[in-house]
């Protein structure tokens, strides 16, 4: 994303940011039109993928030809497509690391709320709340199965270091979404117990779920508002998986100390987050990530891993660190003394 020292100036990178949003959309296309779904079962013309799917021969060449381009499909000399391993991998409908729900959710949600980004930066206001419950419900419900397979491998990284420093006992999954953290420590050990915290419109989608992993007996549900809901006590550990940028910082600080209160002494707290560096130039994905939350949240950002800790110290919480994980950035763990 940067240029090259002493490479001559030209408007190339510029033209190729104009046409930025043709990927994800090319991207949702394919999705919706069932052509990598088609294609899993073995290289196609596009009159077959046209005759397996019924969309236009015309729209399915333009799309298919710029995902060659773009490395998500092959052709061969006798212009049959075929599924690069990436899209194999992650863009078959019927496979479990599935990420089109995200490419979904950029197309039907983000991109046309972006579309008034001159708009909120000039006031500082969101298009719309969506980490406000009476906003943010219906919002929440069709989107916390998509980012799903985001956060399970992460969730599993987790699984397994607690697992080898003795378990996780009782789980506290805070805005829980879909489960995926409790489920995750929940196949990690028989002994985990979750006590999963979300809206009550939310928490559907989360028994849904952990129904369909067979673990509901394990989990156990409580509805409300972060900032109200009764967390309990003696939790062993907490989750807050990419939470704290939709609360911003205020809310953030007073969920940790919440948090501190409702673990056991020993207790380990465990936070994903869309991190940046401490002085803003990076990673690009935690900036752009800050304007995601300019446009749909009153007060989120995106914060360092100094930042966090800091608000983890001021909670009581003590040996703030990280653990490589999948996912956009480390995982942050501290623990109660």
């Amino acid at each position: 994303m940067t240029i090259p020292s002493g490479s001559p100036v030209t408007p190339e990178r510029i033209m190729q940011f104009a046409w930025g949003y043709v990927p994800p959309l090319v991207l949702e296309a394919a999705i919706r039109h069932r052509v990598f779904d088609v294609l899993d079962s073995g290289a196609k013309s596009v009159r077959e993928v046209h005759e397996a799917t019924g969309a236009s021969e015309r729209g399915l060449s333009a799309i298919m030809n710029v995902l060659v381009g773009l490395n998500f499909l092959a052709k061969d000399t006798q212009g049959s497509y075929s599924l690069t391993p990436e899209s194999a991998a992650f863009l078959v409908s019927t496979k479990p690391a599935f990420q089109g729900g995200m490419i979904r959710h950029c197309s039907e949600h983000l991109i046309p709320r972006w579309l008034h980004l001159n708009e909120v930066v000039e006031t500082g206001k969101p298009v719309e709340a969506v980490n406000q419950e009476a906003e943010g419900s219906e919002f929440f419900q069709n989107f916390v199965s998509d980012i799903f397979p985001m956060s399970y491998p992460a969730a599993q990284a987790l699984a397994g270091h607690l697992a080898a420093s003795g378990g996780a006992g009782r789980v506290l999954d805070l805005a829980t979404g879909s489960g995926v953290w409790g489920i995750a420590l929940a196949q990690g050990s028989e002994q985990v117990r979750v006590t999963a915290v979300d809206w009550p419109d939310v928490l559907p989608v989360t028994r849904k779920t952990v129904a369909r992993f067979g673990l509901t007996d394990r989990f156990s549900f409580v509805e409300g508002d972060l900032m109200q809901a009764d967390f309990g006590s003696n939790h062993n550990v907490a989750t807050l998986g990419h939470i704290l940028h939709s609360e911003g910082e205020q809310r953030s600080r007073a969920l940790l100390a919440k948090t501190f209160a409702a673990l056991a002494p020993g207790g380990t707290i465990a936070i994903q987050e869309f991190l940046v560096n401490s002085d803003r130039t990076g990673p690009l994905n935690g900036l752009f990530f800050a304007v995601n939350m300019l446009v749909n949240t009153e007060n989120g950002g995106t914060y360092s891993f100094e930042e966090i800790s800091s608000w983890l110290a001021e909670a009581g919480f003590v040996n703030a660190r990280t653990l490589d994980s999948p996912g956009p950035s480390p995982l942050i763990l501290a623990t109660k003394p």
